[in-house]
């Protein structure tokens, strides 16, 4: 490999005690045949059963994260953020911040080729690395590294910018009703500014325990940072602490 792999061990915070399953998830088909056909031997074991076991592992984590993450969301809702987490775009992004195309193990003909900068060579990658820390260490280390690198604020955020996915007041019904708890209420607390800049300032209020003021530059934009305050507050409420209901 053309780094040292501890560097990438570093750097996704878990360390192999068996190095040839690492060795295994960063080894491309091509080097396995070439390494083969030279020594006239049959094919070492190349990243591609790890990287289909992967893909498994990954959705799992990213299903069980969303919906920890997301406890009100619909399943619509959830099904969206998960596509765009796996997608290839985002997994390759990933990839590119670990550098992982520098520990990959290439034939000759990728490695001219550019391969390793090559999309689907670091997903797969990607996906049989995660594979990997899941056969040696468990789900939990698996779980820490994809909810570290992978489905992280920073993953959702372009996402969650286009608002559709996130419809903050819409999850904060479901999750009112969903726990016996009244309906959220919106109060318009305050107006500000001329006519064609003006900002608003709205409550939003479920029970007596739980309410939280946003604001925006529409009464729109200003319940629904309203109604994500309230709504982080419910997800966090202590379970022990029955709230009031008036």
């Amino acid at each position: 490999m053309r780094a040292e792999v501890e560097s990438l061990e570093d750097a996704i915070g878990y360390r192999f005690r068996n190095r040839t399953i690492l060795e295994c998830a960063l080894t491309h088909s091509s080097h396995a045949h070439e390494t083969s056909a030279v020594l006239g031997q049959q094919p070492a074991r190349d990243n591609e059963q790890l990287e289909f076991l992967g893909d498994s592992v990954l959705g799992l984590l990213i299903s069980e994260a969303l919906v920890e993450r997301f406890p009100a969301f619909a399943e619509g809702h959830l099904s969206k953020l998960k596509a765009h987490i796996v997608s290839a775009v985002h997994l390759y992004h990933v990839a590119e911040i670990l550098d992982l195309g520098q520990y990959l193990k290439l034939g000759r003909g990728e490695e001219m080729s550019g391969g390793r900068s090559k999309r689907t060579l670091l997903v797969d990658a990607l996906e049989a690395l995660i594979a990997a820390i899941y056969l040696e260490g468990g789900l939990e280390p698996a779980r820490k590294f994809v909810r570290q690198h992978v489905v992280g604020e920073a993953a959702l955020e372009p996402l969650l910018a286009e608002g559709s996915p996130k419809d903050f007041k819409s999850a904060l019904q479901e999750l009112a009703r969903a726990r016996g708890l009244p309906l959220p209420r919106y109060i318009v607390m305050k107006e500000t500014g001329p006519e064609h800049a003006k900002t608003f300032m709205v409550e939003a209020r479920v029970g007596r325990d739980f309410f939280a003021q946003g604001e925006g530059n529409s009464k729109k934009n200003a319940a629904q940072k309203a109604a994500e305050l309230v709504l982080e507050q419910l997800v966090a409420a202590s379970e022990t602490r029955p709230p009031s209901l008036g």
